[in-house]
């Protein structure tokens, strides 16, 4: 295993080139990109032809062959996407209301079955009202943009998702050290005369470390400083809670949080976003959100199923417990091989490995084994924080966890990553 000097090259050497317009940086990055292909370290956009379960067919674009393959690359965390009463109630949906809304929510495209669903979600994260969007970027880009101005203040941890850093551009920012309560803490004393509006924004669960926010401890911060507290829910809905309802449940905060966002295509298995929040800010956001308001509204059969995939949360306990059964035996295994996992609690584990050549070989020779697992660099994650991310369903077997670790383990020794 020999690098290039290509190889020291990351994604970080092409946002801005000096003298270089638009087509040329691009010209270059497709040269740097055809190198990581002919060395085989190129496993983005793998193609499926079965869809989301723990085994994937899949295109392998080096061999040109379909191989079947252990997948460990889903949000898909209770295996929604392929549960028969969800695939049911998008059909039905589907031949009831159409392929599409055909509108904006605002004019002419909601339907009883939208406002079936932002009750029902609202109802879920104990919020008196929630607004649907297209997807979970557009659910908190579009909601910050429209809240917060150049008097008011956004708080960020600042590992929190993008779709958040790009919505709060129109209003000042400070971020906080990752889970730090002391550094949050000395930004809120800082900024408590200057801004009219101060709003702490925390993941409940963040996406590449699977650690949970301390959020209980940030809610008794935000009353002793006036601010407000919003929460993504995006990797917590059906994934913690003793009931699966997430980050309010699981801190027995229901009602307490002013604003809770979130994705439909995590653990809920379908796609779209949500803000549910009281009466009035929802109200405000139909008329200010220009994600809601210049965007078709979620079509039919997609609302369908993200009511039903509630009802199985809901009804079908044993998913979650499959879930955290699952979660917490590869989590012991990990540990016991010596991998480098940071504070992963929950169904997300990174591998932190911190060379990018290293990583790229280790997702390469899993992928060659017939394991399906994400590669992760910057700017996914900082410099030098490389690594390969797994992610567990519900319907992963004992028999599927210990194939994964045990390519895992040998990779583990060949690369010197244990």
């Amino acid at each position: 295993m020999q690098k290039s000097n290509f190889d020291e090259i990351s994604l970080r050497d092409f946002f801005d080139i000096d003298g270089c317009d638009i087509m040329q940086r691009a010209k270059k990055f497709s040269e740097h990109l055809n190198h990581v292909k002919e060395i085989k370290h190129h496993y983005y956009k793998r193609v499926s032809t079965t869809g989301s379960s723990p085994i994937m067919t899949v295109c392998d674009r080096y061999s040109g062959l379909k191989k079947e393959m252990i997948y460990l690359a889903s949000n898909d965390y209770l295996n929604l996407t392929r549960h028969p009463r969800t695939i049911a109630a998008g059909v039905k949906a589907l031949e009831k209301y159409g392929t599409g809304a055909g509108s904006v929510p605002l004019l002419g495209g909601t339907f009883d079955i939208h406002i079936e669903l932002e009750k029902k979600i609202a109802k879920f994260k104990s919020c008196d009202n929630a607004i649907l969007y297209t997807s979970g970027y557009n659910a908190n880009c579009g909601s910050l943009l429209a809240l917060l101005g150049e008097k008011d203040i956004a708080i960020l941890d600042k590992l929190v998702h993008a779709s958040i850093i790009d919505g709060c551009k129109n209003t000042n920012v400070k971020f906080f050290k990752h889970n730090n309560l002391k550094s949050l803490e000395q930004i809120l004393e800082r900024s408590k005369k200057q801004y009219r509006t101060k709003i702490i924004i925390v993941d409940g669960v963040y996406s590449m470390d699977g650690d949970i926010s301390p959020l209980d401890k940030i809610v008794e911060l935000a009353k002793i400083y006036g601010a407000y507290v919003m929460v993504d829910e995006a990797h917590a809905t059906g994934v913690i809670g003793k009931n699966g309802k997430g980050s309010l449940e699981h801190f027995g905060l229901e009602g307490k949080v002013d604003i809770v966002s979130g994705t439909f295509s995590k653990g809920m298995g379908c796609v779209g976003g949500f803000v549910a929040a009281n009466e009035e800010l929802i109200e405000l956001l139909y008329f200010y959100s220009r994600s809601y308001m210049f965007s078709t509204a979620p079509t039919p059969q997609v609302v369908g199923s993200l009511i039903e995939s509630l009802n199985v949360i809901e009804s079908e306990p044993e998913l979650l417990r499959n879930l955290w059964q699952n979660i917490n035996y590869f989590k012991e295994n990990l540990l016991r091989l010596g991998f480098n996992i940071g504070n992963s609690e929950t169904a997300i584990f990174p591998i932190i490995i911190g060379d990018d050549y290293k990583t790229q070989e280790a997702c390469k020779l899993l992928h060659e084994r017939g394991i399906y697992v994400n590669l992760v660099l910057y700017p996914a994650v900082q410099m030098r924080a490389s690594r390969l991310r797994l992610s567990l369903m519900s319907t992963h077997t004992k028999e599927h966890l210990d194939k994964v670790l045990e390519a895992l383990e040998e990779i583990g020794k060949k690369l010197d990553l244990v």
